[in-house]
């Protein structure tokens, strides 16, 4: 199975936007990342339904099973989950000050590489507990 990279981002105007990296004329809009998300999968199936001769783009993968790596930029991530790990929280685990964390997410600050690699090793960690947690 092809595993499809696709970025998830938010706009200023507060929409969603999700496309496949390597083809970004492969996009999905939405109010939602999960809107964004199925607009890109309807863009796909409507693609793959026109065939490789109607369409601009298409990927060989198009036509196998293929599953979808989301990459966020640190802002979308951090609103898209607020309501599920907290600036507290995401701060405790990163090592990262919450005041900071809650001004990444709001835009008004740009965490630098460092902060970013922080954060997502913080986010992995989470998962991989969770992942092996059993009740």
């Amino acid at each position: 199975m092809k595993t499809v990279d696709i970025t998830i981002c938010l706009a200023e105007d507060g929409t969603y936007s999700a496309y496949v990296i390597d083809h970004p004329a492969l996009f999905g809009i939405g109010s939602t990342a999960t809107e964004a998300k199925k607009s890109l999968e309807e863009t796909l199936r409507m693609v793959k339904e026109d065939g490789k001769d109607a369409a601009l783009f298409y990927p060989d993968w198009l036509d196998d099973e293929y599953t979808f790596m989301v990459h966020w930029d640190v802002r979308t991530m951090l609103q898209y989950y607020s309501g599920i790990i907290t600036p507290t929280a995401l701060g405790k685990m990163a090592g990262i000050h919450p005041k900071q964390i809650w001004s990444y997410m709001h835009g008004l600050s740009t965490p630098r590489r460092a902060q970013v690699i922080r954060i997502e090793n913080a986010v992995h960690q989470l998962g991989r507990e969770l992942v092996n947690t059993a009740l």
